[in-house]
């Protein structure tokens, strides 16, 4: 089996280290925390302290695998430029950039992977190209919607603030279909590809909220007055036929969050 290191073991990396442990991967997981290292080890996967925000001299083999899945948040495009040269001067040839749909810019239509609605001063965006660019190795790039699930539940998201622009659409993924979608790409050997993951439906964020709120008993939420919303809707078709994929939590307001 492949062993996959996992840059960043968070809400999202740590349950994709246990998920490809259950597969039978050999994997390894990283945290700029040393607190966090038994957490990690609790999973099956080996433990690794790793900052980009720092020189990358003591990392010990945490580069030595086949897939490296790079899941931080870091917008530090130095930090980054660190850690393709450790890549670089690895074995590693796949790698998995985990992005955001907020690479789009609000055009009030759907967008697509191939539709040029990026704004490229987005520092994510900025980064896939630092990945997708070099030449030692194959990058596929996942730009993720909005993340919920598990402890990350949309009803607590705006608190007991006004929530702006009711009547825009909602972007939202649930984590149970960003880990189906990454297993996918890893067991397809889906690569240099780049593919939005998002739900198959877009209520509005007056819809989706009320129903999230109400999922936890709460008083519906307020909303501040609707003006011209700018939004944008993620197209999802393209991850769908690479993978052949269906989405676990299509229908947003179908979900039991």
């Amino acid at each position: 089996m492949k062993t996959i290191s996992i840059l960043g073991s968070g809400w999202l990396g740590l349950p994709l280290a246990e998920h490809f442990i259950e597969q039978g991967y050999p994997v390894k997981a990283s945290t700029r925390s040393s607190e966090r290292r038994q957490a990690i080890e609790a999973s099956g996967a080996k433990s690794f302290i790793v900052d980009i925000d720092q020189p990358l001299a003591d990392t010990g083999n945490f580069f030595d695998a086949d897939i490296l899945l790079v899941n931080i948040t870091s917008k530090n495009i130095e930090g980054f430029h660190r850690l393709i040269n450790e890549i670089e001067k690895s074995l590693i040839r796949k790698v998995i950039y985990v992005s955001s749909t907020s690479v789009y810019q609000n055009t009030n239509s759907i967008v697509t992977e191939g539709g040029k609605a990026e704004n490229e001063a987005n520092p994510f965006y900025q980064i896939e190209n630092l990945f997708r660019s070099n030449k030692s190795f194959q990058t596929t790039v996942i730009r993720f919607a909005g993340l919920i699930g598990y402890n990350r539940h949309p009803g607590r998201f705006f608190g007991e603030r006004k929530i702006p622009n009711p009547d825009a659409p909602v972007n939202l993924i649930h984590r149970d279909d960003c880990i189906a979608i990454i297993n996918g790409i890893v067991k397809q050997g889906i690569w240099a590809e780049v593919l939005n993951a998002c739900a198959d439906t877009h209520p509005s964020k007056r819809e989706f909220y009320s129903y999230a709120r109400q999922s936890l008993g709460l008083a519906l939420p307020e909303f501040e007055k609707p003006g011209e919303a700018e939004y944008k809707i993620i197209n999802n078709e393209k991850v769908k036929q690479a993978l052949g994929y269906r989405f676990i939590h299509a229908d947003l307001l179908k979900i039991k969050l």
